[in-house]
């Protein structure tokens, strides 16, 4: 008897423990990676970004604060690469993989930031010194929100869509 209810509990933890494997796999992510790839003056372009969803937050000013630095997507910072030396708003910046940044504002333009650290997590380490590029570019307002975080690559340059705003970046 004593061996058969040891069997019986051995068999239970044992569903118990896969069916919470299992459970957490299938699960998605809140902010899952994302890749926008394309071309952009010949260069080969790639941005690596996590996605997070806006869920009925205040994004800007309240999730993400204006005037700080902030990762532009979720998880890792975001990573911008490019095989061709480009022009991002008029100023150079060398082929090459980088971090993306954004320092969001309430009023006027924002400060997109290429900094040479490619792998950092958030911008919880994020060091001016190592900045390739500093640029300030307009944001333009959506008339709908964009509920996942989304960067578009198109022939003029690449933007960063989310909530109601998108961050355009002008490159040649």
């Amino acid at each position: 008897m004593k061996s058969t209810i040891k069997s019986i509990t051995s068999v239970m933890f044992m569903l118990v423990v896969s069916f919470s494997a299992l459970a957490q796999q299938a699960k998605p992510k809140a902010s899952p990676a994302e890749s926008a790839t394309g071309k952009v003056n010949g260069a080969n372009i790639t941005i690596n970004y996590g996605s997070p969803s806006v869920k009925g937050r205040t994004i800007w000013g309240g999730l993400e604060a204006y005037d700080k630095v902030w990762r532009a997507g979720a998880n890792d910072a975001t990573t911008f690469e490019t095989d061709k030396d480009l022009k991002v708003e008029g100023k150079a910046l060398p082929a090459g993989k980088y971090s993306f940044f954004l320092i969001p504002r309430a009023n006027g333009t924002w400060t997109a930031i290429f900094n040479k650290e490619p792998k950092q997590w958030g911008a919880f380490k994020y060091d001016e010194s190592k900045d390739a590029l500093r640029v300030d570019v307009k944001v333009k307002a959506l008339t709908e929100t964009q509920e996942k975080l989304v960067y578009k690559i198109t022939a003029k340059g690449f933007s960063m869509d989310w909530d109601k705003v998108s961050v355009p970046v002008n490159i040649k």
